[in-house]
């Protein structure tokens, strides 16, 4: 059950006119804040559009307070819960938020549009070395050095890889998270994965209009068998996007929010 402390514990920014003709919930992804929306949000597709914009953290992560139940389950019944109270008719989430989405959408917490920049589908389809923290992470000791060390380790391999102009911002986001909440979320996360081994049926039975978004150099795996049981989804969207890795909307911001904006206005 959500607890108003929960339901309120949301960092969020908002653009957009307050009475926009769409509103669209923006899901960061695993340690990210909602700084990591801001260029999607200020390109001129998204910023020019009679949409109000909704970029939340998701609760533990980026330092926000967490919630007391860290399963995916819950996750997306709280993210459920506040498009509900703000009126979104679209959620767009990326990477653990896309998954996030998704499962709001096969839990049956939303059942508007969902635009997925770099989901998970699997476990096997996450780096190694995410894979391999997670395990050392289970144990006593060796699991806390682990994430401590990730974490630092991770925000200086981001660094490089992020658009000069935004690099300290979005580093100094980065690092604000708690390893100890990290070694925690994602071991959930990955429960949830394994649970159901591939999330392409649970996607493609919701029945909710989904837009699968990928850079074509992501980091995350997507196997020949998960891309055909998407395609042969009829509520189902393939999206590439060149020049892109798994940050898609701060690698191609411009591409990704004429999408979003199509999405929302059709």
């Amino acid at each position: 059950m959500t607890t108003p402390e929960e339901f309120h514990a949301w960092d969020i920014q908002e653009s957009g006119p307050a009475d926009a003709r769409a509103r669209v919930l923006l899901l960061p992804g695993a340690m990210c804040g909602s700084a990591f929306y801001e260029d999607l949000m200020a390109a001129p597709a998204l910023a020019s559009a009679p949409l109000r914009l909704i970029a939340a953290t998701v609760p533990g992560h980026a330092g926000t307070p967490p919630p007391r139940d860290l399963s995916m389950e819950n996750y997306a019944a709280l993210a459920g819960a506040l498009a509900a109270e703000r009126g979104c008719d679209v959620v767009v989430g990326h990477s653990l938020g896309a998954n996030v989405a998704l499962e709001m959408a096969a839990g049956g917490h939303f059942s508007g549009r969902v635009v997925l920049l770099s989901p998970t589908f699997s476990a096997p389809d996450e780096p190694r070395v995410l894979a391999v923290a997670n395990r050392l992470g289970g144990l006593p000791g060796i699991g806390a050095l682990t994430w401590s060390a990730l974490v630092k380790v991770a925000a200086r391999a981001m660094a490089s890889s992020l658009p000069p102009a935004r690099r300290e911002a979005l580093v100094a986001e980065f690092k604000k998270n708690d390893p100890a909440f990290c070694r925690q979320v994602i071991r959930r996360y990955f429960d949830y994965l394994h649970r159901h081994g591939s999330l392409v049926p649970r996607l493609r039975d919701s029945g909710v209009p989904a837009w699968v978004v990928r850079g074509d150099h992501d980091e995350i795996g997507l196997t020949d068998e998960e891309r055909a049981g998407l395609d042969a989804g009829p509520n189902v969207t393939m999206v590439a996007v060149p020049d892109a890795g798994h940050l898609v909307m701060v690698d191609q911001p411009a591409p990704v929010a004429e999408l979003v904006a199509r999405v929302a206005l059709r």
